[in-house]
């Protein structure tokens, strides 16, 4: 393999991530030893200075840098390398200066908590039938949201009516009316 060769394999993985992240949302993995490449976080929020898109983009500008100046400067390897090396460097630093400063808010982190549904209080924004769906407004993760709700007794459930969700399958949220779950604590 020549180093043309190597270059164009990494520019192309590079380009190859990032597609696939800009396409469908890549999120992966890599464990390599005590490294955690693809989401590294340092305590204070937000994500790592090494993520998946950070390096893409560091293997894209190394890979296409590299094969240019391999293929059309008559540099020495050595020197071609270490030049591709910077020039891939400083890629990865426009994409994570991009990143922190217009993609991720300061202090967010995600908190799976924030998305447990068993538990939340809303209110029914659209009637439950009897037997049937209907949809409620919550707050969660410091934003107004809707889920679609059934009853967990089978009843029709009013519109306004305060509602707690006391399970979540398949993308549905059965409640129970706040009054209802007052009265059987009363009864005990």
């Amino acid at each position: 393999m020549t180093w043309s060769d190597f270059y164009l394999i990494c520019f192309a993985v590079g380009v190859g991530f990032s597609i696939l992240a800009f396409v469908g949302g890549l999120h992966f993995h890599l464990h390599i030893g005590h490294w955690h490449i693809g989401h590294v976080h340092h305590g204070h929020g937000g994500p790592g200075k090494v993520n998946a898109a950070t390096i893409a983009a560091f293997l894209a500008w190394f890979g296409g840098a590299g094969f240019l100046l391999e293929k059309y400067s008559g540099l020495w390897s050595m020197f071609a390398l270490a030049i591709a090396a910077l020039i891939g460097f400083t890629g990865a630093c426009v994409i994570a200066v991009y990143i922190a400063k217009y993609l991720v808010r300061e202090g967010e982190e995600l908190d799976p908590a924030d998305y447990e549904m068993v538990g939340v209080l809303g209110r029914i924004s659209s009637q439950v039938r009897p037997e049937g769906t209907g949809e409620m407004i919550y707050s969660g993760a410091g934003t107004r949201r809707h889920a679609a709700v059934r009853s967990d007794s089978g009843k029709a459930i009013a519109r306004n009516v305060e509602v707690v969700v006391t399970r979540y399958e398949r993308g549905i949220a059965y409640v129970r009316p706040l009054e209802d779950l007052e009265t059987d604590k009363d009864g005990l």
